[in-house]
């Protein structure tokens, strides 16, 4: 058997549908990976390898999950459980008894955790030289930074040691790394992603992230996370509706007085080059005024919200200042300004900025934007540590205060070999849509995906994102069930596996051809949910469709066990007198294979 060189999802799904390769070795391969002495500082606790092993174990035989076999690294401001979380901060570490939602759902959906990557300490700093485990550096050169606060999780995706990686971001920390390193850098929308398991910055700003290789692979983990969580205060569901940008958009560019590159001409000719390509994939350029976005990312480290990075850390401020990095500990201390009327009077400016910018918003679909004006050398960091990481956060730090998504991807290199990277950014759940553009924007510089194999022409782009309705379906129309050509001849694409709330019951209706099952609400009830798939159709595909649903089926809505709510297949209670409830089986797809084991 031989494990792929490239670690990318394609790669591995086929090398696992071949048979080229198990799970149990391709584990074993990130682990050797991991102890890279190119690449030092990057983790901060590798997993024991019999750890890493029983995850891959668990994995079914056949590679049917999302995320099937994919070694992924979890920055340690996030729980594993029985793992010590330390947000780059020994005396203040801890053991979690539960894994972060977010990392529990990427185990379930088939992934395997490797260790728990470096940081910028607590999270707060965008150079990734804040840590005393050490700085992780560029893949590119060592004598420049990583970026943080997410360094050690860039590093590792960018250097092949695994798939994706978790970081997170409060002013940044999910993009810039992505920049310094080559590779792909999704923020998703605020409360997209459960936060419920991560050790906050600003927990009212807070956001966790990915690090891929391509905007396919990013997709594919945007789809497992996003999920409504009630034990987050902050998670919320996304639309029924998936926003998506016209054929012909229109993306905001920088005005050329206020361009700021810190004395970097090259990245400013770069940025504007990747205006040119961005145009190529069908926008319109439209000049806009960063004034205000630059007024509201002042307000992050200059303002009341630092407040919230000292409550996070709590008494450990007051009981172990020594034990903290000194440029964290003097970051953290500037809470001392701010009173409840300081943060007030914050609040209330950034309504009015949001308010403005919403009249940009009216002109374009998206900015295109510098993910950081320039890249610095370590010691240059070192020497001034608070100037320069402000610099690196000119372009990122409006983006969670004004609640909007963003997607930092490569757009190519300065004359010296260091990567330079642009930032997608548009309003709050347009994930989709920013990963389907960025894939073609990508695609179209080319190249490799930081220092690995990895060759972007080569990777698949993702599903194409054109908004229309969602609808659920629980049987016959599943794919490989008889009448899910009435689907596919129609357009329509599927978008995920997923699962009702628990108060459905499935029933298999009697008299039916071909066999249906039928779904019925069933308030109070508490079971297991029913496996759905869910597909999203144009408004006229839809209407075609609907047209042709016999009863005594019915297009509704139902819920889904996120809290979201979409069309779907029911059918009238009477229809399921003389049927047999199937609910215990959980969908109708494993009712049938029970049939099939005892025919």
């Amino acid at each position: 058997m031989s494990v792929p060189a490239a670690f990318d999802l394609t790669s591995l799904r086929a090398a696992y549908a071949s048979g080229a390769t198990t799970p149990r070795e391709v584990a074993m391969e990130a682990l050797r990976r991991a102890e890279d002495s190119r690449h030092p500082h990057v983790w901060i606790q590798r997993l024991d390898p019999d750890l890493v092993l029983s995850f891959a174990s668990a994995l079914p035989p056949e590679p049917t999950l999302p995320l099937h076999g994919l070694p992924f690294a979890i920055k340690d401001n996030i729980d594993l459980a029985g793992i010590p979380t330390t947000a780059a901060c020994p005396d203040f570490a801890y053991i979690p008894t539960e894994s972060a939602t977010i990392v529990a759902r990427l185990i379930a959906a088939g992934a395997i955790p490797i260790g728990k990557t470096n940081l910028d300490q607590f999270a707060t700093g965008l150079t990734g030289t804040r840590s005393p485990y050490g700085a992780p550096e560029c893949v590119f050169h060592p004598e420049f930074i990583s970026g943080g606060s997410s360094s050690g999780s860039a590093v590792a995706v960018a250097a092949g040691m695994v798939t994706f990686a978790l970081g997170t971001d409060t002013a940044g920390s999910g993009r810039v790394p992505a920049a310094f390193n080559h590779i792909v850098g999704h923020k998703p929308t605020r409360g997209l992603w459960s936060c419920r398991g991560v050790f906050p910055a600003c927990r009212s700003l807070d956001c966790p992230t990915v690090f891929a290789l391509s905007c396919h692979d990013a997709w594919a983990v945007l789809d497992v996370l996003a999920a409504l969580d009630p034990g987050d205060p902050y998670s919320r569901p996304a639309p029924t509706e998936r926003a998506a940008f016209p054929e012909r958009f229109r993306f905001g560019v920088l005005r050329g007085s206020q361009r700021q590159f810190f004395g970097d001409t090259i990245a400013g000719e770069l940025y504007q080059k990747s205006a040119v390509r961005l145009a190529a994939c069908g926008g319109e350029p439209v000049e806009i005024d960063y004034a205000p976005f630059a007024t509201a990312a002042a307000l992050l480290y200059a303002g009341p919200w630092v407040a919230e990075r000292r409550w996070a850390v709590g008494d450990f401020f007051n009981t172990h200042q020594d034990s903290m990095h000194p440029v964290v500990r003097q970051v953290i201390s500037a809470a001392a300004k701010f009173d409840a009327v300081a943060g007030f009077d914050a609040q209330y400016r950034l309504a009015g900025f949001t308010q403005t910018v919403r009249g940009i918003w009216d002109k374009v679909d998206l900015l295109l934007l510098p993910t950081t004006g320039t890249i610095y050398r370590r010691d240059e960091v070192l020497a001034d540590p608070i100037q320069l990481n402000s610099n690196l956060g000119w372009y990122t730090n409006f983006v969670n205060l004004l609640d909007l998504s963003a997607l930092a991807v490569p757009a190519g290199f300065r004359e010296n070999g260091l990567p330079f990277g642009v930032t997608l950014v548009a309003p709050a759940f347009h994930d989709h849509a920013l990963l389907a553009l960025g894939a073609r924007f990508h695609r179209a510089l080319g190249g490799a995906a930081g220092v690995t194999p990895v060759q972007i022409t080569e990777q698949p782009l993702p599903p194409e994102n054109k908004g229309g309705v969602l609808l659920a379906v629980v049987g016959a129309h599943l794919r490989g069930q008889p009448l899910n050509g009435q689907l596919t001849s129609r357009g329509a694409r599927f978008i995920r596996q997923a699962r009702t709330a628990a108060c459905y019951r499935l029933y298999a209706l009697p008299n039916t051809q071909p066999p249906k099952p039928g779904l019925v609400r069933a308030p109070g009830f508490a079971g297991p949910g029913i496996e759905l798939e869910i597909w999203s159709l144009t408004d006229t595909a839809f209407g075609s469709f609907v047209a042709e649903v016999p009863a005594p089926m019915v297009i509704g809505s139902v819920e889904l066990e996120d809290g979201s709510i979409v069309k779907s297949f029911l059918c009238e209670a009477y229809s399921t007198e003389g049927g047999e409830d199937v609910t215990g089986f959980g969908g109708w797809l494993a009712y049938r294979r029970s049939l099939q084991a005892s025919a």
